[in-house]
């Protein structure tokens, strides 16, 4: 009876939470300083970018960054929105293959039995030790004596698979009880079915995870648009804003380059927001583990 009134997790707010405020808020409000710096930067006038000592927020905030950076794009041989429809499609491709391949890949890791399966994943641990710069040549001379070179398939085959998303999503779909997965083989059910019916719509949060991480390598890469294609009109959105405010002078450029990067960092933003509850669920499961 002494702990009646004790509320270990209240749905509204309790005087109990002031401690936890009191440390989260400050640390909340300093992560987020990031994320009001670069929408400020975008809206800032060039005499405010270049302003010393520099200023957090702007003073007079001007859409003539993106109007700049707009008006420049008009005048290539491309049109922006080429680029723009290239990036939707490649990274929607990747992504629902990537989640696909992933779960799949983790349920033969986690759910079958077989040799090598061992070491099999211990070469994916592996993987995970190797920054994308250090396999930059084996990958460009896997991709030409393929065949990718200059076509569409370039961008999307080799981000397909991601070591990372395969160790959460295994990790996470080992606390499904087997018996489960038995007693769906005895009503008849095959892998496919099983996958399909029961472990992917188990594992959502962890696919939530994989949707988010292959988003933000897909939309922001231009290393395939830089090294294995040469058509214009099969480069990614990055690679054409990247292009377009390095080419420019550094001072007219600046006011271009802020507002290039607020226009491609509020994609991750908006989806890391939607499915963040999804994340944290999903990194807790593979910390227990």
């Amino acid at each position: 009876m002494a702990f009646q009134g004790t509320k270990i997790n209240p749905k509204r707010f309790d005087k109990s939470q002031l401690k936890f405020y009191l440390v989260l808020v400050p640390m909340a409000l300093f992560m987020v300083l990031p994320v009001v710096y670069i929408i400020n930067q975008a809206f800032k006038p060039l005499d405010e970018l270049f302003m010393f000592p520099p200023r957090f927020f702007v003073i007079k905030p001007t859409f003539k960054n993106f109007t700049d950076l707009l008006r420049t794009s008009s005048t290539t041989g491309v049109p922006m929105s080429r680029y723009l429809f290239n990036s939707i499609v490649i990274t929607t491709i990747t992504v629902f293959a990537n989640m696909l391949i992933t779960a799949a890949s983790a349920y033969v890791l986690s759910k079958k039995k077989f040799k090598l399966k061992a070491k099999l994943f211990a070469l994916n641990q592996i993987a995970l030790m190797f920054v994308p710069i250090a396999v930059a040549i084996p990958r460009y001379l896997i991709i030409k004596n393929v065949g990718l070179t200059d076509t569409f398939w370039v961008h999307i085959i080799p981000m397909l698979a991601m070591p990372v998303g395969l160790f959460l999503v295994k990790q996470f779909m080992d606390d499904i009880p087997d018996a489960l997965i038995e007693a769906a083989r005895l009503d008849g059910a095959n892998d496919l079915q099983i996958l399909w019916k029961i472990v992917i719509p188990l594992i959502r949060p962890a696919l939530a995870t994989v949707a988010i991480l292959t988003f933000q390598a897909v939309w922001n890469a231009t290393e395939s648009s830089s090294l294995y294609v040469s058509d214009e009109t099969l480069k990614t959105f990055a690679f054409y804003l990247n292009t377009l405010t390095t080419t420019n002078n550094t001072i007219a450029g600046a006011g271009m380059a802020a507002a290039a990067g607020l226009i491609m960092f509020l994609p991750n933003l908006i989806i890391f927001m939607v499915m963040q509850s999804k994340v944290m669920n999903t990194m807790t499961h593979s910390g227990i583990k």
